[in-house]
């Protein structure tokens, strides 16, 4: 069963949050780096998380075409096929949609699902982010409310943002300010507003200090406390320890001590993009320069078929991903915990 059921879905993040560990959730653009996460996922013998974001998803449907829902949904039904190879469990899942990509992604997503649920099948996606992050926590949370509803019937796991991360990805640029951080005011209103399981279940990107892209370390500015104050504001509350599944975004150049400081709060999930790039990147970059004269047909010369057929450095990539990905399950303590 390597594409997770709901139910194995919901064990997995249970599991997390009971062994005080996270999983890594991988961004794919291709058929390539889908492939390295999985291959990652089985060398630690880690279960795992591979996302898409809405950027990822217009790429995947080709250039010329640049619709986020085929090529998402493409990416569902090619991971479908291809995970069966690998013994490990994996969620589908979409990554950052804003209200503008809202009607354009997530939502005919989630339509799908409940169309394939009714025929008695497993959604297309396991789980679904809404970012409000751009809005105001009112608007929201009442837009987290509609969506929730329809992913619980869809048998989705919604996975929801209070707060902004800084930095850049897919061209939405979060400024780096005091709304870095989420109060324990705005952990509150969220379960005012959206419940804690019991309209649905959902995961909660609250921000410490997050900024996307890459950075040196020291350059952000993480407080990891801030989650342990809003797990305490709300479990004070409504009498329940760590109420929150939270996730980690904007990792790129936190030490290991904060990562795992995040985790003992209650992350169990954590978002790796920007550190996968390069780490698939790099090899190409290497094998281009060794390789010039052959990659090249230089001064009318024919040039190394072998060097430049794209399978040759494709492994070499692929090879260097899925290294960075059995580190990232490291890191974050999910190596040797996979179900099956």
């Amino acid at each position: 069963m390597p594409i997770a059921t709901p139910e194995i879905y919901a064990e997995m993040l249970d599991r997390a949050k009971a062994g005080g560990f996270a999983y890594p959730a991988i961004n794919v653009t291709s058929s390539q780096t889908l492939n390295a996460a999985l291959r990652g996922f089985a060398e630690a013998e880690s279960d795992g998380i591979v996302q898409v974001s809405t950027g990822g998803a217009e790429f995947l449907s080709g250039a010329t075409v640049k619709d986020m829902v085929t090529g998402a949904t493409a990416l569902a039904e090619y991971a479908r096929v291809v995970a069966e190879k690998y013994p490990v469990t994996v969620a589908l899942h979409t990554d950052h949609c804003p209200k503008d990509k809202l009607d354009g992604f997530m939502r005919p997503l989630i339509d799908i699902s409940l169309e394939r649920v009714s025929r008695g099948l497993d959604p297309l996606f396991q789980s679904h982010m809404w970012d409000g992050s751009a809005v105001p926590l009112e608007e929201n949370l009442e837009i987290a409310q509609e969506l929730l509803d329809k992913c619980a019937r869809a048998r989705i796991i919604m996975e929801m943002e209070i707060g902004v991360v800084g930095g850049e990805e897919d061209g939405v640029v979060g400024e780096i300010n005091e709304k870095l951080y989420t109060t324990p005011g705005d952990a509150l209103a969220t379960a005012e507003a959206v419940g804690l399981g019991e309209r649905g279940r959902y995961l909660l990107a609250a921000t410490f200090g997050n900024v996307h892209g890459v950075y040196k370390p020291g350059h952000v500015k993480l407080r990891p406390g801030v989650l342990k104050e809003l797990q305490e504001a709300v479990g004070g509350k409504y009498g329940k320890e760590k109420p929150f599944d939270l996730v980690f975004h904007g990792g790129s150049g936190s030490s290991l001590e904060e990562i795992h400081e995040a985790i003992s709060y209650g992350v169990v999930k954590m978002n790796i993009d920007t550190d996968t790039q390069y780490a698939f990147t790099r090899p190409i970059a290497d094998h281009m320069f060794r390789n010039y004269d052959g990659v090249l047909k230089v001064d009318g010369d024919v040039g190394n078929k072998k060097a430049y057929d794209p399978r040759s450095y494709g492994k070499a990539a692929e090879a260097g991903m899925s290294a960075r990905v059995v580190e990232a399950c490291e890191h974050l303590k999910s190596a040797g915990t996979k179900i099956s």
